[in-house]
């Protein structure tokens, strides 16, 4: 392992402080990890060529969202290609873009997929330390001056990696701990780690018995806060779960997702929650279910309210607000249905361009920002009877990681570059 610094840090801690005062973005898909947005005067009207405050040059391939706190944007990447490229950890300064930092963390297992990536997780923040975490195994935490404070490899410590394609789980921080979910073909588990050692507090098993690849699932948790407690929603292996943050214990779960035991329904999209509903995407694209959350046992029978066949998404996760949910599949269908519901309340196409949607989708106040595979970028209005589109732009760049909205200034990360936009 070596390591790059790049710059001056000798702003960082000022920096570090700032950012328990100002919003911040810790982690992939926003502060509650559902794709949502503080309200702000976001860009509208802008393109490769208008409303671009900067863009910086990235050292390799990945996937991840960067996060933001403080002055300090930081993402994953490669450093180098293929079998000889390196895990690294970036990090950016808000203002500028300049580059501040690169820790290099080992050697990366390059991404399979044509748009994967050996960095296709995105870090996570509490403040304090960053957590990162890759396809090779490697999950490390390190300060806001890019210094390695320890470094673990779960494949390492629990056996090998079984995917298909390209780990894509994200960490999450519940609890007091660092949480990982590793769903695959067998030994799926969830494991919970002290943020300032990487040492195990605990580890449970998660295996449901499944036909090939539908226990696979690229899924990222989220975190909800109920009664005094942390807990741990996991999605995947045809179950959406919950598990005590403190503890790890099993709290609930919810199955029936393939009554038919079908094989290959392996899940990429997240789900998202409000109101104490969880949104599932499911079956490649032709499913999607509302589940209320919470209750013990197993709550199969009582928890779904509602499940839509023939719509759904299967790369891009959705997101919930205003008791309504709005998901767009990989060609850019795009429904609203009711969260409580399930009824639709309106489906459009988005204007056409090149490739798919692999980003999330992200929302402020009533803007959507979503990014398309091969570089197009829209700009919509969501109403309760339909969708404007306010600008379609296209970037010079591949967009698999999601939008940051933030302080008034739009993130994207690309394959060659991190743009701000902005006034």
């Amino acid at each position: 392992m070596r390591r790059i610094i790049v710059g001056a840090c000798v702003t960082i801690a000022a920096w570090i402080a700032l950012g328990a005062e100002t919003p911040n973005w810790p982690q992939w898909r926003g502060p509650e990890g559902t794709g949502i947005a503080a309200p702000g005067t976001y860009p509208v009207t802008f393109s490769a060529a208008e409303g671009v405050l900067w863009k910086s040059a990235l050292p390799g391939k990945g996937c991840s969202t960067p996060l933001v706190w403080g002055e300090c944007i930081v993402l994953t990447a490669a450093a180098g290609e293929g079998t000889n490229g390196l895990d690294c950890a970036v990090c950016f300064e808000w203002t500028t873009g300049k580059k501040l930092w690169q820790t290099e963390l080992g050697q990366q297992r390059p991404g399979r997929h044509r748009r994967g990536s050996g960095s296709n997780p995105s870090p996570v923040t509490d403040g304090t330390r960053v957590y990162v975490y890759f396809k090779s195994g490697t999950l490390a935490a390190l300060d806001f001056k890019g210094t390695l404070l320890w470094q673990t490899n779960l494949q390492q410590r629990y056996g090998k990696d079984s995917l298909w394609w390209d780990l894509g789980t994200s960490p999450v921080l519940a609890g007091g701990l660092l949480v990982v979910a590793v769903m695959q073909e067998g030994n799926s588990y969830v494991v919970a780690v002290d943020p300032a050692t990487g040492n195990e507090v605990w580890k449970k098993a998660r295996e449901y018995p499944g036909r090939e690849e539908t226990r696979q699932s690229y899924t990222t948790p989220l975190v909800v806060r109920a009664e005094g407690r942390d807990t741990v929603v996991i999605w995947g292996a045809d179950h959406l779960t919950g598990n005590d943050a403190a503890t790890g214990d099993l709290l609930w779960q919810c199955g029936g997702f393939n009554p038919e035991n079908k094989s290959v329904w392996r899940v990429i999209a997240s789900p998202t929650l409000e109101r104490g509903i969880a949104v599932v995407p499911y079956g490649r694209e032709q499913f999607v279910a509302g589940v209320r959350i919470g209750s013990n046992g197993d709550i199969t029978a009582t928890a779904r309210l509602w499940e839509k066949r023939g719509m759904g998404t299967d790369g891009a996760s959705p997101v919930a607000f205003n008791g309504k949910t709005c998901f767009v599949n990989f060609k850019g269908k795009m429904w609203c249905l009711d969260l409580e519901t399930g009824n639709e309340l309106w489906s459009t196409m988005l204007p056409k361009g090149k490739g798919v949607f692999y980003s999330s989708p992200v929302l402020a106040g009533d803007t959507l920002y979503l990014c398309r595979e091969e570089g197009d970028v829209y700009v919509c209005r969501v109403k309760d009877d339909g969708l404007t589109v306010l600008n379609q732009t296209k970037f010079d760049d591949v967009f698999v990681a999601s939008p940051v909205l933030l302080r008034n200034r739009l993130l994207l990360r690309g394959e060659k570059h991190l743009w701000c936009i902005g006034k």
